[in-house]
């Protein structure tokens, strides 16, 4: 879970492995051992990986399945408008279920 969670965010921000290597001062075989389940990042790499995706450490250990977004430099009127978006697709994901 950590694995997959890891990946997908990396690929969201567009980093290569390599890129958030060097970017927690890691080899990119730590970061590819991360994405195959060969091994979990520690506490600090978790700490360091949730800043660096903006995600909270519980959503990256799969505790929590929420996740936040930074509105910082947003208008009034667009967090509305991300808000209504969240919104629909919630309804939309709850009547396919």
């Amino acid at each position: 879970m950590v694995a997959e969670k890891i990946k997908y965010l990396r690929e969201q921000q567009e980093l290569t492995q390599a890129d958030l290597a060097r970017r927690l001062g890691i080899t990119r075989s730590s970061v590819n051992a991360w994405e195959m389940g060969i091994s979990v990042p520690s506490t600090q790499y978790i700490v360091e990986l949730s800043s660096i995706f903006k995600v909270s450490t519980d959503y990256l250990l799969g505790v929590d399945r929420s996740s936040s977004i930074s509105v910082a430099g947003l208008t009034e009127k667009d967090v509305r408008l991300v808000h209504g978006l969240i919104c629909h697709l919630q309804e939309k994901n709850e009547r396919r279920d």
